[in-house]
């Protein structure tokens, strides 16, 4: 009598088990660094510049969040996918509270301005500076400050805003237009060795407002230092000017989630952190993925912050309101 074959043992999944789990834990290791990358951002040294590249642009961390995500469903890495929700709760500690509107009327958020404030660097190759310029003017803005006035952009710019505003006053490739008088202008060099920002008092009918128009230096991989050190400078400069009121407007060159961005915020309240309501990104403009443009106030309440078309710059114009 024949004997029946033996039917074959099923295929063991131990193996794909452990590679499963062996991706799951290859995932958790790079949500458990990231996280810390988050977390400790702000105390991260700037190596060769890349800490400050890093917090210039840490919001869009959240992308390599959802990343780790897609990457463990796509694995079925489960393991994996449960370590990523620690990065995504990192994250939202830090970054939901700034995407959250301030509730109305919370130190004057949301109430009626006494004063429009804008200030965009319209570039220095900007093809329709012109524009730029009447689209700050339309804003309602009564205090324009414009960085990056070169003699491409500069005359056709300035020709446009001193058509809408009856004061000016510019130091090398930073300007201030106003519909109120302006006192004696002082230029500051802030650590460039040349002039290329501004304080000026200005005469408004509810009180003077020391009002400062900055571009400092430009951050370079490996090179922060001249923009270091015209932050500290600045910081230097606001905390001893006895004005009541000071308000700065500019290209700082330097993200609110910059660590040296607190030089100024010790000092100053940003117009967006104020607000809430989302980063306000203004560079690039096309875009925008980090936000070195800035109002900062001290003495004055902030009603609102928006970020306004770039009219051909490679910047987009911030547009404050401000209460007495």
């Amino acid at each position: 009598m024949p004997m029946s074959p033996v039917p074959p043992a099923p295929p063991t999944r131990g193996p794909v088990r452990r590679g499963r789990r062996r991706r799951g834990w290859g995932i958790a290791v790079v949500a458990l660094l990231l996280s810390l990358a988050v977390w400790f951002a702000p105390h991260a040294p700037s190596w060769q510049g890349l800490g400050t590249g890093w917090n210039s642009f840490l919001p869009w961390s959240a992308v390599l969040v959802a990343l780790l995500a897609v990457l463990a469903l796509v694995r079925r890495a489960w393991w994996g996918l449960a370590a990523v929700l620690v990065p995504a709760l990192v994250w939202s500690a830090v970054f939901v509270p700034q995407l959250l509107p301030r509730p109305a009327e919370a130190n004057g958020v949301g109430a009626a301005p006494d004063l429009l404030v804008a200030t965009q660097n319209i570039g220095a190759t900007n093809p329709r500076p012109g524009a730029a310029a009447d689209a700050l003017a339309a804003s309602g803005a009564g205090l324009v400050a414009v960085q990056e006035l070169s003699s491409t952009t500069g005359a056709a710019a300035q020709q446009q805003l001193d058509g809408a505003y009856p004061h000016q006053s510019t130091v090398g490739t930073v300007g201030l237009w106003s519909n109120w008088d302006l006192g004696n202008t002082q230029q500051l060099e802030l650590g460039l060795g040349w002039a290329r920002a501004l304080r000026v008092p200005v005469e408004h009918p509810l009180g003077e407002i020391a009002v400062y128009v900055v571009h400092l230096a430009s951050v370079r991989p490996g090179d922060t230092a001249a923009r270091d050190a015209g932050l500290t400078e600045l910081a230097a400069l606001v905390a001893a000017d006895p004005a009541p009121r000071v308000l700065v407007l500019g290209d700082l060159n330097t993200a609110g989630t910059d660590p040296r961005f607190g030089d100024l915020t010790g000092e100053l309240t940003d117009s967006r952190i104020a607000t809430g309501g989302g980063f306000g990104f203004t560079w690039p403009a096309g875009l925008p993925l980090t936000r070195p443009d800035h109002v900062l106030v001290r003495g004055l309440a902030v009603t609102s912050d928006s970020v306004l078309d770039a009219g051909g710059s490679d910047h987009r114009a911030v547009l404050a309101g401000l209460r007495f």
